[in-house]
């Protein structure tokens, strides 16, 4: 399917990908490009890219395909370097986890290029980072997001959404702007708050003691705070509208959780709760749902 495929960050995410189009046999040379020759010397170990690359000329010439699975802060710094050497019939995609800034920078760095660039987003991950991180089947039953731009050919956002099914993803399409609405009311949110929950206890003076009794609750409702840093802060100040929305909106149910239990008002927060589990139930059957129709689909 593909001749050459250039990958800009050989971490989980970037990783995981060549590793599974690899598996399909989709691809004839998967070339990395990072910020530290011993991240590419190890991926290269690992089987994940065949060759190591720190010139971006020599990674974006000839590439069938390029994808940009860097923190999104990079993602404009990447795209400038790129821009020059581009041809025609390279397409270039990305995995960031927000969509509007990228366009952005797209927009700024790409210039009269932008066709060939299909912003896009696998919605998939864990808590481990780097080439060690990444697995086979990461995507095999997972959504992927892109977000077409007026100027994409048909062909050049099936060639992206071909790559992402070769791994095992589902696809979905969404505008960049509802994608950003979503994700920071359903994945920045969470994040910020598993953080925030984390160095609030951390900062205790008797944080020692909280953590010897923190059970499989506080580690589920934590779990994502196990996450990159660095790469969370980045989505965190690229999605800054959205993300403050949401935050808005919580710290308002939580104020009004706060007066409820003031009052003793028990049969109020039942009721809260209890909309709350139905929710849930009702998300999971759908997951559950998607997911076998998806596993028959596949049989």
């Amino acid at each position: 399917m593909f001749k050459k495929i250039s990958v800009f960050g050989v971490g989980l995410i970037g990783g995981s990908f060549a590793l599974a189009l690899k598996k399909a046999a989709a691809v004839q040379e998967v070339v990395g490009v990072g910020r530290r020759m011993e991240t590419l010397a190890r991926a290269k170990e690992l089987g994940i890219i065949d060759t190591a690359c720190d010139v971006v000329a020599d990674a974006v010439i000839g590439a069938d395909l390029i994808l940009i699975a860097a923190p999104v802060a990079q993602t404009e710094a990447i795209l400038a370097s790129i821009a020059p050497h581009l041809q025609p019939g390279t397409v270039v995609t990305d995995a960031g986890s927000t969509k509007s800034d990228v366009v952005v920078a797209a927009r700024k760095m790409l210039g009269d290029k932008i066709g060939q660039f299909v912003p896009g987003h696998p919605i998939a991950g864990r808590e481990q980072n780097g080439p060690d991180a990444a697995i086979v089947d990461l995507y095999v039953g997972k959504k992927t997001v892109l977000a077409p731009l007026p100027e994409n050919s048909a062909e050049d956002v099936e060639r992206v959404a071909g790559a992402w099914k070769r791994c095992g993803a589902i696809i979905h399409r969404l505008t960049a702007e509802e994608h950003d609405r979503v994700f920071a009311a359903v994945s920045h949110l969470p994040h910020l708050l598993a953080y925030a929950l984390v160095d609030d206890i951390a900062r205790k003076p008797h944080a020692d003691l909280l953590f010897q009794y923190a059970a499989s609750g506080f580690r589920d409702f934590t779990r994502i705070a196990g996450s990159s840093p660095e790469m969370w802060r980045d989505i965190s100040l690229a999605n800054q509208a959205a993300l403050l929305g949401e935050l808005d909106a919580y710290m308002e149910q939580l104020a009004s959780l706060r007066a409820l239990l003031a009052e003793r008002d028990g049969k109020s927060i039942e009721s809260v709760y209890a909309n709350a589990q139905r929710a849930r139930h009702n998300w999971i059957k759908t997951i559950e749902a998607a997911e076998q129709q998806n596993k028959q689909g596949g049989d």
